[in-house]
């Protein structure tokens, strides 16, 4: 895939007002026992992880602001917004949104009056034709995009479709760390019957991201990973993929085929998370996919 590079940069004069020691030793804030869990975390140097229950989302500091991945949600925004003016008292200039889809990007308008909004160029027709609760981006790219801001550089890459038609990869090249959210998950299945999925391009794309240099995966929902957990997941689907093709032409039904996957793949990925509840829906959608662009005899 070819590549182009856009640097953006901003001068700023504004200062932290906390050492980066002392905004380790602030206490994690959380919501309320009958609200949303929230915390802030640091992975390593200056990228940090905002959870909100089960979503999370990365943002950098720097010396010349802030930039920020997923809003999440309003509610969740602006808890995040407020929690960045305390710690880092650094605007937040750049909001990355991975994907178009509502559960990850609500809310951007929280931080659209400081912040440019940089989305594929997919996602765009996308979030304003489906109405997403979310402030529209101003910024969008084909292929790769660098954002520059007070010494740091984000990289946005796209490598295809997968989850959906613009899905980005957020890479932070000092830290080794990428941001993907709902197409490499660890150490789990994947979501439901695979909606909105490119079976193919998706694999590809896995294999593109197994050749970038990160040590650490921060995916948008669970623990964090590394690059072994997008070999495995790969392998995940490769497996599921290749037992239903051959189940498909040999004629069997997608009981059968369900009963077979459970046998034949049950032992190694049992102890992934939502096996129980979604391996058989993997199995449905992984027929459906199979099955879209086949033509047997």
């Amino acid at each position: 895939m070819s590549a182009y590079r856009w640097f953006i940069g901003m001068a700023l004069s504004l200062t932290l007002v906390a050492s980066a020691a002392a905004q380790e030793q602030r206490p994690t804030s959380l919501g309320q026992a009958a609200g949303p869990t929230r915390e802030i975390t640091r992975i390593t140097g200056e990228v940090y992880r905002f959870r909100n229950n089960f979503h999370y989302s990365v943002f950098a500091v720097t010396p010349a602001g802030i930039i920020v991945t997923d809003p999440i949600n309003a509610a969740a925004a602006q808890w995040l917004k407020d929690e960045l003016k305390q710690r880092f008292n650094q605007p937040v200039r750049y909001l990355v949104y991975s994907h178009d889809h509502a559960d990850h990007i609500s809310g951007g308008e929280v931080f659209a009056d400081t912040a440019v909004v940089i989305a594929h160029a997919n996602a765009r027709p996308q979030i304003v034709g489906e109405k997403r609760p979310t402030a529209v981006p101003t910024v969008t790219f084909t292929e790769r995009l660098d954002i520059e801001l007070g010494g740091t550089t984000v990289e946005l890459h796209y490598v295809g479709r997968n989850h959906s038609d613009n899905s980005l990869v957020v890479r932070f090249p000092r830290e080794k760390i990428i941001f993907t959210v709902d197409w490499i998950p660890v150490k789990s299945v994947g979501f439901r019957d695979w909606p909105d999925a490119y079976l193919a391009e998706w694999i590809e794309g896995l294999k593109r991201v197994e050749l970038m240099e990160f040590d650490i995966l921060a995916p948008g929902h669970g623990p964090l990973g590394d690059k072994t957990d997008v070999r495995a997941f790969r392998a995940y689907m490769e497996e599921m993929r290749d037992l239903v093709l051959a189940a498909s032409r040999e004629g069997k039904p997608v009981a059968e085929i369900k009963t077979e996957a459970r046998a034949k793949m049950g032992e190694k990925y049992k102890g992934w998370a939502g096996f129980e509840q979604m391996f058989d829906l993997n199995v449905e959608g992984m027929h459906r996919l199979v099955n879209a662009n086949r033509r047997p005899n």
